[in-house]
């Protein structure tokens, strides 16, 4: 039967039963629209992205669960007749920028810098944690951009727009970079406190940079592990300064006596 249908094809599972597959070519490529239990099924799949290759009418906002094509090709089909270029990830090409389609109706949006990352790569997510599988292991978009794991929305960083899908460049602010650091607003102006945790939070100190709050972290660290403390923590590293920098702010940067006389506490 399938013979008989353009753009399917009989497969053949393992187990020795049939199934069908369905493509289509288009601009010289060749494109697969999924595998199908019936002909007629696959077949429809066929005339579902025929359409949409040639019916400039038909858009995102056209799909319903009633259609034989997955939501993924649908955009992909999309994408590739209005913007010329195929991509196998649910991607569609705005002017400055492109979307990424979790579904119908929830999207991501990234600067077009980060297009040869995103298609080759598969968005997952699992509640509103967003990562992809790399080299078998799974990344957390988020630090793509700087966001740490542990890091807090309105306290280490904020979405300006208020869109916490949209990971354009220009909408994420990191306010806090370094571990164990925050940020305050005082009447004098912007406060950095170091905190580290032990058994419970330790102030360490409150510092008029990040840098210097950093530093004063790692400097936490040495003097805990010195103590006996054999805590796995992250020390900080700072790109910005020089080794002989670093290690002037390090011998100049008071750390609170809470953590010097922690043992004897």
């Amino acid at each position: 039967m399938a013979k008989n249908l353009p753009g399917v094809f009989t497969a053949q599972k393992k187990d020795g039963s049939i199934y069908y597959r369905s493509s289509i070519t288009y601009q010289n490529k060749h494109i697969s629209l999924g595998s199908y239990e019936t002909a007629p099924i696959a077949y429809a799949a066929y005339l579902e992205g025929t359409s949409l290759l040639y019916d400039t009418s038909l858009g995102l906002s056209e799909y319903s669960r009633h259609r034989v094509l997955p939501f993924h090709k649908w955009v992909c089909l999309i994408n590739f007749r209005d913007n010329q270029i195929y991509f196998a990830t649910p991607i569609y090409m705005r002017k400055k920028y492109f979307e990424y389609y979790l579904s119908p109706t929830e999207l991501l949006k990234f600067d077009v810098d980060d297009l040869f990352y995103y298609s080759s790569h598969k968005i997952m997510r699992r509640g509103r944690h967003f990562f992809v599988s790399d080299y078998g292991m799974q990344v957390n978009i988020m630090n793509r951009y700087g966001i740490k794991n542990y890091a807090v929305v309105g306290k280490d960083y904020r979405f300006v727009n208020g869109d916490d899908m949209d990971f354009r460049y220009e909408n994420i602010e990191i306010f806090n970079t370094y571990h164990g650091v925050s940020r305050r607003k005082t009447p004098a102006g912007i406060v950095f406190t170091a905190k580290i945790h032990i058994n419970g939070n330790y102030i360490i100190g409150s510092y008029s940079s990040d840098i210097e709050a950093a530093i004063a972290y790692n400097k936490a660290i040495d003097i805990l592990k010195k103590a006996g403390i054999s805590k796995n923590f992250t020390p900080n590293y700072i790109e910005k300064l020089s080794p002989s920098a670093y290690a002037d702010l390090y011998s100049n940067i008071s750390v609170s006596s809470k953590i010097t006389d922690y043992l004897r506490v």
